[in-house]
């Protein structure tokens, strides 16, 4: 099999499998369904080993099958990669870029950066989805992902953003009807806000004691309020409904202001979350994606909230 019928080939097996038969893809291809059958056929001979296995109602692709479409995805984005590259010699990057973040993550940091990308690069647009849930970039058709938590291995390509150090706060009314608790082994005595994820399972609360072993508070167990939304139990916190643990970004502009104050900083673990940027993986980037990844990558870096030291907090401990 040459090279051009490898690519056909490969292009049929795509395509097969996004629409779902031999047919539907023959009537994107503009070829008949025999056509593309014949292609795959080919291509698995090539290979020798089957690629998919078909009925007269389904197909369903095979281990080698999976694992062979995602390095040919790649390969043709690749191209697509290649003819963007020469375009964008003869022109700036233009055309539309698709972004999934968070809703609070997107609203403070990604949304105010998109104004300045857009003055500078007048044919870009771009188009961001806020959603807490985690997506599949590549099937969903995106091209950046921001996304924040525990961030699993993947082969995505992986930019660091920051650290999303955790912390407990409450407000200045709440402790002084309260009181202000000096160990974790207090805290199932006061008036607690938990996280619970979109999945069901609810953020620890864990703790350094001084003989540098870690205990694990499970908040669930005595919270009076659970809330989904990270940016929701800081406002719950300044509420004054009680003690929250939340990512310091979010706190940030509230321990400026005196609504919030933080406590048990020296035990309290910060946690090992962090936001990144991900993209897929291609041997050549389109320059629309290109800049929009330098620019918010240089935005981020530049926001303040997004790097407070640990130390800096401090100054605003209960």
């Amino acid at each position: 099999m040459d090279s051009s019928q490898r690519v056909r080939a490969i292009i049929s097996l795509i395509q097969a499998v996004d629409a779902g038969s031999f047919a539907a893809a023959g009537r994107i291809l503009g070829v008949t369904s025999a056509a593309v059958s014949k292609n795959v056929a080919g291509l698995e001979k090539a290979l020798g080993v089957r690629l998919m296995n078909r009925t007269t109602r389904t197909l369903k692709l095979t281990e080698e099958g999976e694992a062979f479409l995602r390095q040919a995805r790649i390969a043709l984005e690749a191209l697509d990669a290649a003819v963007d590259t020469i375009a964008a010699q003869r022109a700036e990057p233009g055309g539309r870029v698709r972004i999934s973040t968070s809703s609070a993550f997107g609203r403070d940091h990604v949304l105010p950066a998109l104004p300045a990308l857009l003055a500078r690069y007048p044919t870009l647009s771009v188009e961001v989805d806020f959603d807490d849930r985690i997506v599949d970039i590549v099937r969903d058709g995106y091209d950046i992902a921001v996304r924040g938590g525990t961030i699993p291995d993947s082969a995505l390509v992986t930019r660091p953003v920051c650290r999303l150090n955790a912390v407990l706060v409450a407000s200045p009314s709440y402790l002084a009807s309260h009181g202000v608790p000096h160990t974790p082994d207090e805290l199932p005595a006061h008036r607690l806000v938990a996280r619970r994820f979109l999945g069901g399972q609810v953020a620890p609360w864990n703790f350094k004691a001084t003989d540098g072993s870690i205990t694990t508070l499970d908040p669930a167990n005595s919270a009076m309020l659970m809330l989904s939304a990270p940016e929701s139990l800081v406002q719950a916190a300044c509420d004054n409904v009680g003690i929250a643990q939340v990512g310091v970004h979010l706190a940030w502009d509230h321990l400026l202001s005196g609504a919030l104050k933080v406590i048990l900083l020296r035990s309290h673990l910060p946690g090992a979350y962090e936001m990144v940027m991900q993209y897929p993986h291609r041997a050549l980037m389109a320059p629309r994606v290109q800049v929009t990844v330098k620019h918010l990558l240089g935005a981020f870096a530049a926001d303040k909230k997004l790097h407070v030291p640990l130390n800096a907090l401090d100054a605003y401990a209960a």
